[in-house]
């Protein structure tokens, strides 16, 4: 089970954009992640008219480890880390500093 997956809110605790919040995008492999409005990059297209796509310079959003960002408890409006509970047949996320389940 993986601490943070995909419609987690997160918040950016390192790099170029520290202290922005968004939402994730994808999960790509075991280690990286695609937020929204985070680590955008300018990529190049050429226009191509038999698929429709105009040519120009278009912003979009690179991968960030997953290192790099933590779960934001809207409680506490902070932060925080993930921790697992076991119940009686099934595993859930907690936030740590508060004990709570993380909604999904």
């Amino acid at each position: 089970m993986r601490k943070i997956r995909k419609g987690d809110d997160v918040v950016v605790i390192a790099g170029k954009d520290k202290g922005k919040r968004g939402t994730v995008l994808r999960a790509i492999k075991t280690d990286r992640l695609i937020i929204q409005g985070i680590n955008l990059v300018k990529k190049h297209q050429k226009p191509n008219p038999a698929t429709g796509v105009t040519g120009g310079i278009a912003s979009k959003e690179a991968s960030i480890h997953i290192s790099n960002v933590a779960i934001y408890n809207f409680t506490s409006k902070k932060a925080d880390r993930v921790g697992f509970k076991l119940s009686e047949n099934n595993k859930m996320r907690i936030f740590k500093s508060t004990n709570q389940p993380i909604n999904e």
